[in-house]
């Protein structure tokens, strides 16, 4: 990205989570007024770890910020897919200019002005105008409201818990389990079940992930769950959804789990049919939050700033042809992501066995899962490319 072009229009940034600092370093680099604004006092982590797959470290290589990611993260960390949203934001935090940042913003609606431009308006009192929005504001997106219709992509319980926490390796190597547990991401596939284990801090220590799918096969996601969507729970709560169709090492694990966090994996379903409502865009969570079961989420969010830096910073787009430039933006990215959000939720039933077949029907879907759709449509997809095509056609 130029740090020496200018632009004629502004950019309002709603959440300073790892999409919105991603979006306001590269829109800033392409020399664009950028305002980013945080609903609470400092970044911080909300939510699990996030995996990076190959497509969202080349996103990150291409905005100039993977150097400053890999500075702060163990390389072996990073291959295990370990947490790294607290090290993503303390990287990115020291290329933030703190004059355009302005904490305890709590966007509470956007208003169309006569000028073409568009005014934040703040709990607070305050307000803001900007030319561009982009809403970067996570599942529970209130720039999302602005954007699609109240009967547009509602938030949606995925019928799935998950029980996360981190044990100690050297406390489950004491109770005797095996295996490449210690090295390597694994899972255990039950009906309606699984749990996923892989190592981090060098190895000390191991992340854990238990789903649970409490409706029948095929459902589509329910109603919002109402608030708190994380709650802790106790021990024997969780052993009892697992202790009959797991083996002994899996319930060794479990055991451990002194003091899970029960979470309501929720979505936005069904998918938009627009992340573009003139001058507002929706990017990352706000878009197409979806359940981590092919790892995408993220990548999704960085291609979606990458894409968006790169249209934002082409320099036949101005103020004039920004609604245009847009919605080329949305006809590329949506149907992309939102095949990722679809993705998600198949992978879930085929990794539970929920899907129609026999095991090894059900054997072959997986294989083909991570193979087809994950590995070749969402890694190695050449979005790069693809987003050089749609410029040259604006």
């Amino acid at each position: 990205m130029s740090e020496t072009s200018t632009k004629d229009f502004t950019v309002a940034i709603v959440g300073g989570g790892m999409c919105g600092l991603a979006c306001s370093i590269g829109l800033t680099r392409a020399g664009i007024n950028v305002k980013l604004f945080e609903r609470t006092s400092k970044f911080e982590e909300i939510g699990a770890g996030i995996g990076l797959g190959p497509n969202a470290v080349r996103a990150l290589k291409q905005l100039g910020l993977l150097e400053h990611v890999l500075k702060a993260v163990n390389i072996a960390d990073l291959t295990t897919q370990t947490s790294l949203q607290p090290t993503f934001l303390d990287a990115l935090m020291p290329l933030i200019d703190s004059n355009i940042v302005s904490f305890m913003k709590r966007l509470t609606s956007i208003t169309s002005l006569e000028s073409d431009q568009y005014r934040l308006n703040f709990s607070d009192g305050t307000t803001y105008d900007a030319d561009v929005v982009v809403g970067a504001d996570g599942i529970k997106s209130t720039v999302r409201n602005a954007v699609v219709g109240p009967d547009e992509g509602r938030l949606a319980f995925s019928n799935r818990y998950i029980y996360r926490d981190r044990v100690s390796i050297a406390e489950l190597k004491a109770l005797g389990v095996q295996g490449d547990v210690y090295t390597r991401l694994q899972a255990w596939l039950g009906f309606g079940k699984q749990i996923v284990t892989f190592p981090v801090n060098d190895h000390t220590i191991l992340s854990i992930t238990a789903a649970v799918n409490i409706h029948e096969p095929g459902a589509s996601p329910s109603p919002a769950e109402p608030s708190p969507w994380v709650q802790d729970v106790e021990q024997h709560e969780l052993l009892k959804v697992y202790e009959s169709d797991f083996g002994k090492d899996a319930l060794a694990i479990l055991q451990l789990m002194t003091q899970p966090k029960r979470w309501a994996l929720h979505t936005i379903y069904p998918p938009l049919k627009s992340y573009v409502n003139n001058r507002i865009v929706l990017i990352g969570d706000a878009a197409h939050a979806m359940v981590p079961f092919i790892g995408a989420g993220a990548g999704q969010g960085f291609e979606d700033v990458y894409a968006l830096c790169r249209f934002l910073a082409h320099p036949k787009v101005t103020k004039s042809t920004l609604s245009a430039a847009l919605a080329a933006y949305d006809g590329y990215r949506r149907p992309r992501a939102n095949m990722a959000l679809e993705q998600s939720l198949i992978a879930g039933d085929n990794l539970e066995s929920l899907s129609p077949g026999g095991e090894e029907v059900t054997r072959q879907r997986i294989k083909k899962m991570y193979e087809t759709e994950w590995i070749h449509d969402l890694w190695h997809h050449d979005f790069e490319g693809e987003v050089t095509r749609v410029l040259e056609q604006l």
